[in-house]
Parts: structure tokens; sequence; C-alpha cells
């Protein structure tokens, strides 16, 4: 699914702060979310975490999850438990999940808003619980949301969607019941970028710059972004030229005429709400020396992208299955 119109625009305006393509679901083409209790261990209640709001305490297992932050519901459905409510930012369409999700709905949920969520379609669906531990994080955002259930925002001293996947996982498994498996999924993760990292020792130290394309022109990632994040997990090393251009952002606009910021010992880059061929046209991307020496690599597959950028434990093993080789082949 496309985002409508207005989201796209707004996500285009906003790729700086939010350093991905955000989508929107659609309320009239999803289902009640009337199911969906939580499975986690009642011994574990009350648990308080602290987050950039303050302390939060969850006195009871929660049955009714509303899951609204970047890929709190695919952390949720990873550890055993099914939202009544999810918001679809990468704009997957349907339920909101991706391919690289293994564990679905029984009954897909009510989808909601990712930028503008509706607060009335939230109360209507009664949580217990509301995650939103990845999103613009607003102190109005956060007190809208607190008055309908508890909230778990960013965790203390993290600003907006800069949450990690392993932070995300921490929180959600703490207020969930479920930190034995978010532990256990944590590892598992872990294990796999070291164990690719490991195969591939020519990505130690190996200079990359990471962008995307959109009808604005290119950009480029810098540290704190969950791709770069990637790769730095990797063992690669973001460029500095890029790095040095950082501002409170994680994404900086790169005109034409600084189009050799992208060139890199590896150059990553990809579509957003465009086609790669707008770009992979353009004299000016051919003439980068990555490019015409075959270590660019255009990630141009929308189910890899979206894993890519999901910043969850499950899109990050995904990725990792299907990344991995293309940046090794382009470096051979």
């Amino acid at each position: 699914m496309s985002a409508r119109p207005a989201l796209r625009g707004a996500a285009l305006l906003a790729a700086a702060l939010v350093v991905t393509s955000c989508g929107s679901g659609d309320d009239s083409d999803s289902g009640s979310g009337t199911g969906g209790a939580a499975s986690g261990s009642s011994e574990a209640f009350p648990v308080t975490v602290s987050t950039a709001f303050g302390d939060v305490t969850v006195e009871e297992e929660p049955t009714r999850v509303v899951a609204l932050g970047w890929s709190d519901a695919e952390t949720a459905l990873a550890l055993g438990v099914q939202p009544v409510g999810a918001s679809d930012w990468l704009a997957v369409g349907g339920n909101g999940l991706g391919e690289w999700v293994e564990e679905g709905y029984d009954e897909d949920p009510e989808m909601i808003e990712t930028l503008e969520p509706s607060f009335e379609a939230i109360a209507a669906l009664e949580p217990d619980l509301i995650l939103d531990t990845r999103s613009s994080g607003t102190q109005e955002r956060y007190d809208l949301l607190s008055e309908i259930a508890p909230t778990i925002g960013q965790p203390e001293g993290v600003g907006p969607y800069q949450t990690t996947w392993q932070q995300q996982l921490d929180l959600v498994g703490q207020v969930l019941g479920k930190t034995d498996e978010a532990a256990g999924l944590e590892a598992e993760v872990e294990q796999a970028f070291t164990d690719a990292a490991a195969a591939h020792p020519e990505f130690d130290g190996t200079e990359v710059a990471v962008g995307a394309y959109t009808s604005e022109g290119f950009g480029a990632y810098v540290s704190g972004d969950a791709r770069v994040a990637f790769m730095e997990q990797l063992a690669f090393e973001n460029k500095q030229a890029i790095e040095d251009q950082a501002t409170e952002n994680f994404f900086i606009p790169v005109s034409e005429e600084q189009l050799n910021l992208l060139d890199a010992e590896l150059t990553v880059v990809f579509p957003i709400f465009v086609e790669a061929s707008e770009f992979t046209g353009n004299p000016l991307w051919q003439a980068l020396p990555s490019v015409q020496e075959g270590r660019a690599v255009v990630l141009d597959d929308t189910t890899v992208l979206n894993a890519f950028s999901s910043a969850s434990a499950p899109g990050l093993l995904y990725a990792l299955d299907t990344t991995v080789l293309i940046f090794a082949d382009a470096l051979s």
C-alpha cells in the first residue's frame, strides 16, 4: 500500500526527522481487533520502567495492547503478544506486517495513523497498555495517550525516533512480562550480527555511505539512524564527511553538487516513494566512482528495504539474511 497523498507529503517533509518513509493505516480496511490478550507472566507485575516522560508503572499483566510506535507491533508479536491496535510506519499495507514477520495475527488489529493518530479510535479499543517507544515522542502526544492508558514512550534520555532495537526489546519485554523472551531474542540478533561480521572481515573498518532518494532529491544518514547502526554493527564505518555535516537530525540533504558525499568504499542507497530508476539514470549518480566500480548497492526490493529500515529484531534478522551477501559482492 502506498501512503495516501497527504501523508506522503508529510512524510517527505519530515524525512530528516523521522528517518524513514512514514505510512499510515486505513481504519476502514482493518478488523475490529477485539482479540489478542497478552500471555506474559502475571508474577512480573506490577512493573515500573523509566521513560523520557518519567517512570511508568504497569500494575497488571496487560490484555489489550495498542502498539503505536515504529516496530512496536512486530516486537510485541515476536514476544508472543498480539496487539489490538497497531500503526503501519513502513506503509506495508493490510495489517502492517512485512513478510519478515513470522508471527502473524489471529485477528487483525485496528490500524492507527502514524504521525496523527486518532486518539478517539485508540480510546475505543479500551487498551490497558499503549506502546509508543519509537515515534515523534512529543509531550503532547504522550499526555494525550497516557490519559487513555499507561503509555510507554522512548527511554529516558533518548530523543524522538532514537530508540534502538535493543532498548525497544527491553522496554516492551518488561511491560509485557516477557523479559526472558526479549533477552533471548536480543541474544539471537546480536549473535547473527557477530556471525555475519566474522564471516566478512572485509567489512571491518570499511567506509560506507548510506543514503536515500526521494522526490526532494538525495540525502544521507548519519550515526544514530537505524540503518547506519545496522552497518556499524557489521563493522562498517559511516563516512566521516557525512558525519561532519550532522545536525540534530539523522538525515542530511545532499544536493547534486554535493553528490560525491555518497561516494565511499561502499555506497548503499534506496528510493523512498519513487522508483529507483529516477536516480540510477542520473548521469551524476552514474559518475560516482563507487557506482562506476560496482561498489554501490541500490536496495530497490521493497521487502528487503523495509526489513532493513524496520529497526526491529525480526526485521534485522531478515535484513541480515538478504543484504550481507549483496554488500560482500559489491566489495569483491
